[in-house]
C-alpha cells in the first residue's frame, strides 16, 4: 500500500485505489472456526435443528449470565425481536422514538399500527434527549423507545423517571450495544426489557439473530409464546404468535462467537484509540468517544465533520474514501423521519428535529473489527489527512474533471 502524497495518486482521479479488497465498516467477526463446525456436526447428529434445541438452551443461559437478567430470549433477528417486545408490552397508539437510529426501530412500531412520534437527539450522546421528550406526551403516548446510540448508553435514569412519572413502558434498542455497561451495570436490565441483534454486521453476530432481555418473569413468558406461534404444549395455543425462533445453528455461531468475544473487543479497542491518535486534530474533524470506565464493545468508529470548519463536507470525503476501496458509511442517514412511509405520513416533522437534521449530514462510520489492524488503519487516516489537508485543491480538480466530461458528452 503506497502512501496518498499528490492529488494524482487519488483513486478518485483514475489512481490505483489504497486496497485492493473493500475495507468494511462492519465486516463479520467469524472467531474460532474450528470450534463452529465441531458443534455443527453435534447439530447434525443430534438431528435436532430448531424448536428450542440445546444450542439455543445453552446460548440464552449464557446471554442472561453476561447482561445480568433473568431471561433471555433468543430470536431469529433483531427486528423480530423489537416486535414481539412492542407486542408484550402492549403498546399502543403512539410511541415516543429517535429518529436518528436503524429504521428497524421505528419499523418494529408502525408495522403494528404504532404511530412513532419522532424525538429529537442530543447532539453530545446522538441518543435520544430526555429533555426533548415530554413536550411529545400525549393521552395517546404508550410508551418511549430508548436507543443506545454505538453502544453508549442513553439516558436511562432520566428516560425512566419520566416513564414512571406517566405511567408508561420504556423499551430499549441495544443493538450496539452488547457486552456494554452503565454505571457498573451491563446493558440488558433497564427499563423493560432490551433487544438485541446479532445480525452478521455486528461485532457479535450469531449469522442472523437477535433476543429480548427482561427481569420481567411474566413479559418474558409471554414472548416465549409469542416467539412460537403462542404455543403453550404439544398441541395448545393460547395466544396470537409468529415464529419467531433462533434455529441451532445460529446459536452454535453465538456460543462460538462468545469464547472470542475478549478478543473481538479488544481489537476493536486497539483500532479505536489508533483512529484517536491519528486523527484528533484535524480541523472540523471529531470522533465520537466513549467512556473506558465502562464495558464498552467499541464497535463503531464514528466521526462528525462540520462543513464550516473542514475543507471537504462529509459527502466529499466519503467520495474519496469510497474510490479508495474504504467503504466508510453515513449512518442513519437521512434519518428515519425522512424515509417511507414517514416522509408521508409525518411530512413536517423535521422542524423539531434540528439536532438530527444536522447530525445526518455529519456523521461518517469507518472501517474496524478483526479484519482492520494497524497497517489498515494508518494508511485509512494518511488518507483522510492528505484529503482534508488539501480539500480546496482536491475541489478544484474535482470540478475540472466534471467539466472536461460534460464537454466530451456535448461532442
Amino acid at each position: 500500500m503506497k502512501p496518498k502524497n499528490r492529488i494524482e495518486d487519488l483513486g478518485l482521479f483514475g489512481a490505483e485505489p489504497a486496497f485492493q479488497e473493500p475495507l468494511h465498516v462492519g465486516r463479520p467477526n467469524i472467531g474460532a472456526k474450528e470450534r463452529f463446525l465441531e458443534r455443527l456436526n453435534t447439530i447434525f447428529d443430534r438431528r435436532w435443528l430448531t424448536n428450542d434445541g440445546p444450542y439455543v438452551q445453552e446460548f440464552e443461559h449464557k446471554t442472561a449470565e453476561l447482561t445480568g437478567v433473568r431471561h433471555f430470549i433468543a430470536t431469529c433477528n433483531g427486528t423480530l425481536a423489537l416486535e414481539l417486545a412492542v407486542r408484550a408490552l402492549e403498546l399502543t397508539g403512539e410511541v415516543i422514538v429517535p429518529s436518528f437510529t436503524f429504521v428497524a426501530t421505528a419499523h418494529a412500531l408502525q408495522w403494528q399500527q404504532i404511530r412513532p412520534v419522532f424525538c429529537d437527539i442530543d447532539p453530545s450522546t446522538h441518543s435520544i434527549d430526555p429533555r426533548r421528550v415530554e413536550p411529545l406526551i400525549t393521552r395517546r403516548t404508550s410508551g418511549i423507545v430508548g436507543v443506545h446510540t454505538w453502544g453508549k448508553p442513553c439516558a436511562v435514569q432520566e428516560l425512566s423517571e419520566i416513564a414512571a412519572h406517566h405511567k408508561l413502558r420504556l423499551l430499549l434498542d441495544a443493538a450496539h450495544a452488547f457486552d456494554c455497561s452503565h454505571q457498573g451495570r451491563m446493558i440488558g436490565g433497564f427499563g423493560d426489557a432490551e433487544v438485541f441483534s446479532f445480525h452478521a454486521t455486528k461485532f457479535f453476530n450469531t449469522f442472523e439473530g437477535g433476543g429480548v432481555a427482561t427481569n420481567d418473569d411474566e413479559l418474558a413468558s409471554r414472548i416465549r409464546l409469542m416467539r412460537n406461534f403462542g404455543f403453550a404444549g404439544y398441541d395448545k395455543v393460547v395466544c396470537l404468535g409468529t415464529n419467531g425462533k433462533m434455529n441451532e445453528m445460529s446459536a452454535a455461531m453465538g456460543l462460538t462467537q462468545l469464547e472470542s468475544l475478549g478478543d473481538f473487543v479488544d481489537r476493536n479497542f486497539q483500532n479505536y484509540r489508533l483512529y484517536l491518535q491519528e486523527l484528533e486534530d484535524l480541523p472540523g474533524f471529531r470522533m465520537f468517544r466513549y467512556n473506558e470506565n465502562e464495558k464498552c464493545n467499541y464497535q463503531y468508529m464514528v466521526v462528525e465533520i462540520d462543513d464550516a470548519a473542514s475543507s471537504l463536507s462529509r459527502d466529499e470525503l466519503m467520495e474519496v474514501l469510497w474510490a479508495e476501496n474504504i467503504l466508510a458509511r453515513r449512518y442513519f442517514y437521512p434519518g428515519c423521519h425522512r424515509m417511507e412511509p414517514y416522509r408521508t405520513l409525518f411530512p413536517d416533522v423535521a422542524a423539531r428535529l434540528p439536532e438530527t437534521e444536522k447530525l445526518v449530514r455529519r456523521v461518517l462510520l469507518l472501517p474496524t473489527g478483526t479484519s482492520v489492524g494497524p497497517v489498515e488503519i494508518r494508511q485509512v487516516c494518511q488518507i483522510i489527512r492528505f484529503a482534508l489537508e488539501h480539500g480546496n485543491e482536491l475541489k478544484e480538480r474535482v470540478t475540472e474533471q466534471t467539466a472536461v466530461k460534460a464537454s466530451s458528452t456535448r461532442r
